[in-house]
């Protein structure tokens, strides 16, 4: 998986780079970069997983009205 980033003319560096963690960001790479560090148990992935649905499902009872 390789990520592209064409420098435009007289683009500065900084620029590029900050569109550059942009894409990354959007494709979700250094996420699942950052989970694969380490291995997770299947009981920890279920409890985190469990976690972010509870949180969700609190968020749209909030704002559903």
């Amino acid at each position: 998986m390789s990520i592209e980033i064409k420098i435009r003319k007289n683009e500065p560096v900084d620029r590029a780079l900050r569109r550059m963690k942009k894409k990354l960001d959007r494709e979700n790479i250094i996420k699942g970069v950052r989970a694969k560090r380490y291995n997770e148990k299947p009981c920890e992935r279920r409890r985190r997983k469990e976690k972010v649905m509870a949180f969700t499902a609190m968020l749209r009872r909030r704002y559903a009205e």
